[in-house]
């Protein structure tokens, strides 16, 4: 079996716990304004096999420690739920940490994928439908259903907010997205990332228009500021 990918990153700290390797899949349902990855947005000619990306993850292991593993990212990696499914079928036998980085937004029947992940990295686009519309060109409907199939499956939850001015950063939205998480069981972190136009090239170059351009960058100290005061709110 294969899949279109668009790169592996070794080494990573930054997508799950410890150490990991991370696997960037092609293709996305949305079109975020924001997205620094356009190029993963379609399938393409791309392709690696199950035993091919499970080689390069399976000699990682010495280095992934007590939490370390891998991490499905992309694009969106639910997308490639049958693929990912037989590569975690060889991975299980390792007790390695597997974490999918996902929006939620695939090919249903999730039960059976998440069966396999031990820690969901979910991106909150927007709590409500006309603000998730405006920021991705869909609709909230099938990340729903996902947050549901998780839940029954007692999933843990990192939780990773992009800061947009003047979108995401106001009291109003930090009180939805209060409620918002209210939904999901199982939250052992909460994220809140600032808005950056560090992929603006990349959609020069792909000849995509891209559509946050008129929007300031987030600054990092007004980010982390509204994060403390989030998590206040919660402690309320």
């Amino acid at each position: 079996m294969k899949a279109s990918i668009e790169s592996i990153e070794t080494f990573s700290t930054q997508d799950g716990p410890g150490i990991r390797t991370v696997i960037f899949f092609n293709g996305c349902k949305l079109r975020c304004i924001y997205c620094h990855n356009p190029e993963t947005w379609s399938i393409n000619d791309k392709t690696m096999t199950v035993d091919e990306v499970f080689n390069i993850i399976k000699n990682n292991i010495p280095y992934y420690g007590l939490n370390g593993g891998v991490t499905f990212s992309g694009g969106e990696p639910l997308l490639h739920d049958k693929f990912i499914i037989e590569l975690c079928k060889k991975l299980k036998p390792y007790k390695i940490n597997i974490a999918l980085d996902t929006a939620g937004v695939g090919n249903g029947n999730y039960l059976e994928l998440l069966k396999y992940i031990d820690l969901i990295i979910f991106d909150v686009k927007h709590t409500d439908s006309v603000g998730y519309k405006t920021i991705t060109g869909s609709n909230t409907l099938e990340s729903f259903e996902f947050i549901k199939c998780a839940n029954k499956l007692n999933k843990d939850f990192w939780i990773r907010q992009v800061i947009i001015p003047n979108i995401t950063d106001t009291n109003y939205y930090l009180e939805s997205l209060k409620n918002y998480l209210k939904q999901i069981n199982n939250i052992k972190k909460i994220e809140f990332l600032p808005y950056h136009k560090l992929g603006e090239e990349k959609y020069k170059k792909l000849n995509i228009d891209y559509k946050a351009k008129n929007i300031k960058e987030m600054d990092k100290d007004k980010c982390n500021l509204l994060y403390q005061e989030f998590i206040n709110m919660l402690n309320k």
